[in-house]
């Protein structure tokens, strides 16, 4: 395991350089007689493979995150994007941690991002606001459930699309939380919203919220529906097949 960067591009673009990273990784890792796996938790009790995307808006060559008078000098309307992350984020991981493996990985615990608030210092936030520099156009937001199981085409488009929205709609994602959510008190703790527990919660998700996802036909209720029924029927696959842990717990039952 290791961290890679991906320098910066258009969506499109870098849509087409994750999936190029990936295909170099593993054929390079076959030249060695070995495999490349970008599983989102391969290992039980170590760190899953998250793919943190750190996200930037641009308008005729200026940066709309950067305000020096801002929370981490965000810009209103970055607030408003990590808004709508926040308001249709059970939609937008059906298609940023697409696979019931996915969901190993965002457990409590091992820095995995769990819980719907922002923070610049906080790894336990779903989304970080990286302050190593001061420019405007180094202002950025880190949005940190993905990860590099999904298709990127589709994932980054939900995440444009949601962002937008929250533009549109002004819809502020709260105070940002500094504390270690871990050392809060219980009750306190229960207050702040979580990601889908699993694969089947991000898909009753989509079908409960996916207008968003259709204005300007960028997403197709077509394509939804297709991918809702792929996914549900990867589920039962996988649900209908013994897992080799069972034997431990019930083989002498």
């Amino acid at each position: 395991q290791g961290e890679v960067d991906i320098k910066y591009d258009t969506l499109l673009a870098q849509a087409d350089n994750l999936m190029k990273f990936k295909y170099v990784v593993k054929q390079t890792a076959f030249l060695f007689g070995k495999t490349a796996t970008f599983m989102p938790k391969p290992i039980f009790g170590d760190n899953g493979s998250g793919m943190h995307l750190h996200i930037s808006l641009w308008k005729k060559g200026k940066p709309l995150f950067y305000d020096k008078n801002g929370y981490a000098s965000l810009s209103k309307i970055a607030l408003y994007f990590i808004g709508g992350l926040f308001k249709h984020i059970s939609a937008i991981m059906s298609f940023c941690a697409p696979t019931v493996n996915s969901y190993k990985r965002l457990v409590p615990g091992y820095e995995a991002p769990v819980s719907l608030f922002y923070s610049k210092n906080n790894r336990s936030a779903a989304i970080r606001v990286p302050v190593y520099s001061e420019k405007p156009e180094e202002k950025r937001i880190e949005f940190r459930p993905p990860d590099p199981s999904c298709n990127p085409y589709l994932a980054f488009s939900a995440i444009l699309m949601a962002g937008i929205d929250g533009i549109r709609k002004k819809i502020h994602p709260g105070e940002p939380l500094e504390k270690n959510i871990f050392a809060l008190p219980e009750k306190e703790r229960k207050r702040i919203k979580t990601l889908p527990t699993s694969l089947e919660e991000a898909l009753e998700g989509l079908e409960k919220d996916k207008e968003f996802l259709k204005e300007g036909d960028v997403f197709s209720e077509k394509l939804l529906s297709k991918w809702i029924t792929l996914k549900r029927k990867e589920i039962k696959e996988i649900n209908t097949r013994p897992h080799p842990y069972e034997f431990l717990l019930y083989h002498d039952c």
